[in-house]
Formats: structure tokens, C-alpha cells, sequence
């Protein structure tokens, strides 16, 4: 059975399977009376996003769509939200989509208000504290896929299109008033799309586990979502229409961008240089980097990885957690290395140059300096 549920950790959220009905009650609880759907060049033409808009039309609430967004978004697509929110006179956003709709669409709820450059938010330090936060408006969220777990959370990655770098931009008022999660949302996904978003959600999931701070509530978020990923990923990759599948993969991607509060680590500080400079999947990136980080990592996390291993029901500790991505990824047709993902290698060493700059490396369970960089690319190819 597809569970149901209502939820206010990390914020409302309204679970289950054909939720997407109470769209136009949740926008107006926001406050919002005439939003802005935002979502990717991919899913604007699909029925889900006309029946969303449509849902939204027959209650009367005035609602346009920006639908120019990468499936890595940039600041340009960000200018180009911005200037549509605000010619149109809209007061809100509906986030609808992946992790580029969603992330998109916070900052445009984000930046419609603020007058200094996107870049001054990045998530350093207090740097939040530059922004006017009456200048920010109400998001409803909408997630397409289980993988970002962008909904329930107070940043988006938007990659700067003159240095092709990744950056988080962060306010704690970027987190959406309501998220509604509607499995049957997800049932049209294509395989590639399932196995990377999935990918993704355990990716956030482990790292937020293996990441060395102190935050036990992230830690045991993160431990049952990849119980989740690993008992319904393969079905629902293998079962487009298994909702009980695909629900418990969408609490599994939410728990996940929860869960890495507490940091994530070198897999990322990799795939955001990857996806940024060839504009790849970043669930699938995460995929293919993943077991050279994890052995990169051995010494910090082996004995944390045997103690999962155990969770899990997996044997032989590190060395069966291992196999046992390795046979995940072979199982979901993730690609063996790098050089097969389409990644040339001439690549390889600006990879490793931007990877210890990238915002998520310090969550890395050993310093990741561009040697040790280098290695995991190597290791990945």
C-alpha cells in the first residue's frame, strides 16, 4: 500500500498519491494569489505540469509559467525567471519539476526582491544576512522526481555561466511554505532519469552520514534513506507504476537533502565541476564517482561504513557496502567510469582544481586537497 501522510518536518509537506489535487489550496495558504509556475524546457509540454496549471486556473488564481530552465540552471535562465516574475506582477512561485526546476524556481522567489548581484548569497558564512528578506517570495513545491530533495530545502545550485562553476545559493527563507509530494508525479520518468535521481538521493544520504560532524538526528535520517533507496530503487526502476515504490522513493529523496544539513563530501565536490563543465545528470555524476570516493575515504569511514553495511543487511562490511553500489549501478545502467559517462580526459585535471574549492568538500571525511582530488578522479575514469 502507498502511504499517506501530512507532515511540518522540515516544513509542511502533503504526501501521497494524487495530493497534486490540493495545488490550488496550498498555493493560496501560502498567500500567494498570482503565481508563477516554474519548471524545466523538458516537463512544460508534459500533462502533468498542464493538469498543475490547469488545476490552478480553475480556482482562479491567475498563474503564468516560466519554463526556460537548463537541466543544469544557470544565471542567465535566473535573469530570465526574474524579469518573467517580475513583468508579470506575480506574488509567488510554484516550484514544479527535478532539482532544476525546484532549485530555479526558490531563487527566483529568492532574487525577484533583492537588488545585489546573486553571487553576494552565496552559502558562505553569514552572507544570508545580506539579503532583504522582504524581498523574498512565498514557494510551493512540487516535486517531479525522487532525487534532489530540493523541496525541503533553503538553497539552489545555480551555475555561473562566465566561470562554468556551480554555487550554492542559500537563505533560510528559501524553504518552500509547502511541498506536496504526489508519487504518481514521478511514474513517467524514464528509466535513465529513475536510476539517476535515485542515485542522488542515496548519494545525499551517505555522504550526510559519512560527513565528520556532530549532528545525530541528520545521521539517522540519512541511515534509514538508504534503507529506502535500496529496497525501492530497483523497483521502481524496473516497475514504472509501482507507487509504493516510488512514494517511498520521494521520502527517501526529501530525507536525504534534510539528512545533509550536516554536510555532504568529495562526491559532490566532484560532480558539481563535472555537471558544470559538460552539463551531466548529476544524480547519474554522483553514481559514477561514488566507489572511488568511497575507497579514497576508507580509512575515515570504514569503521561508520561496517556499522551501515550491518543496518542494511549487507555482508563483509566495507568491502560488501561497496560491492554492493558497485552492483546497483551495474543494475540501473550506470555508466563503469568517467570515460565511458562521456567525460574526455583531458578533463581530469581541471576537475581536481575545482573540486576542493567547491562549497560541499569541506564535508569530506579527509581534507580534500587537489592530490587526493586527482586520485578520486583517476580512480573514477
Amino acid at each position: 500500500m502507498s502511504p499517506t501522510a501530512n507532515w511540518s518536518y522540515p516544513t509542511s509537506v502533503r504526501f501521497g498519491a494524487g495530493r497534486i489535487k490540493e495545488l490550488p489550496e496550498a498555493v493560496r495558504a501560502a498567500g500567494i494569489k498570482r503565481p508563477l509556475l516554474v519548471t524545466d524546457k523538458a516537463l512544460a509540454a508534459l500533462p502533468i505540469t498542464q493538469n498543475a496549471l490547469d488545476l490552478l486556473d480553475g480556482a482562479g488564481l491567475k498563474t503564468g509559467m516560466f519554463a526556460e530552465v537548463q537541466s543544469n540552471p544557470t544565471d542567465l535562465n535566473l535573469e530570465a525567471g526574474v524579469a518573467a516574475f517580475r513583468e508579470g506582477g506575480y506574488d509567488g512561485v510554484v516550484a514544479f519539476g527535478g532539482g532544476s526546476g525546484l532549485d530555479l524556481g526558490k531563487c527566483v522567489a529568492f532574487m525577484h526582491g533583492q537588488t545585489r548581484p546573486v553571487w553576494d548569497f552565496e552559502d558562505v558564512g553569514d552572507w544570508w544576512t545580506r539579503a532583504d528578506p522582504k524581498g523574498i517570495a512565498p514557494i510551493v513545491a512540487v516535486p517531479t522526481t525522487a532525487g534532489t530533495g530540493s523541496e525541503v530545502g533553503r538553497a539552489g545550485v545555480i551555475t555561473n555561466s562566465a566561470g562554468h562553476v556551480k554555487k550554492v545559493i542559500f537563505h533560510p527563507k528559501m524553504l518552500p511554505h509547502t511541498v506536496i509530494c504526489d508519487p504518481e508525479l514521478t511514474v513517467g520518468m524514464p528509466k535513465f532519469i529513475t536510476a539517476g535521481t535515485g542515485m542522488d538521493a542515496f548519494a545525499h544520504c551517505l555522504e550526510a552520514y559519512c560527513a565528520p560532524f556532530y549532528h545525530p538526528m541528520s545521521e539517522g535520517i540519512a541511515v534509514e534513506g538508504m534503507r529506502l533507496v535500496k529496497e525501492y530503487l530497483p523497483r521502481a526502476y524496473h516497475t514504472a507504476d509501482d507507487i509504493e515504490a516510488r512514494a517511498h522513493m520521494m521520502s527517501a529523496a526529501a530525507m536525504g537533502a534534510v539528512a545533509f544539513q550536516k554536510g555532504l563530501g568529495a562526491i559532490h565536490a566532484l560532480s558539481h565541476p563535472i555537471g558544470a563543465k559538460h552539463d551531466t545528470h548529476h544524480g547519474m555524476t554522483n553514481a559514477v564517482v561514488m566507489p572511488a570516493v568511497l575507497r579514497a575515504n576508507r580509512a575515515a569511514i570504514e569503521d561508520r561504513i561496517n556499522r551501515l553495511a550491518a543496518f542494511l543487511g549487507i555482508a563483509r562490511g566495507f568491502d560488501g557496502f561497496v560491492d554492493f553500489v558497485l552492483g546497483l549501478r551495474a543494475e540501473l545502467g550506470v555508466p563503469a567510469g568517467l570515460i565511458a559517462f562521456g567525460i574526455p580526459e583531458t578533463s581530469f585535471d581541471g576537475i581536481a582544481d575545482m573540486a576542493p574549492d567547491d562549497p560541499t568538500a569541506g564535508g569530506n571525511p579527509i581534507k580534500l586537497t587537489r592530490a587526493l582530488a586527482r586520485e578520486m578522479v583517476e580512480a573514477a575514469r
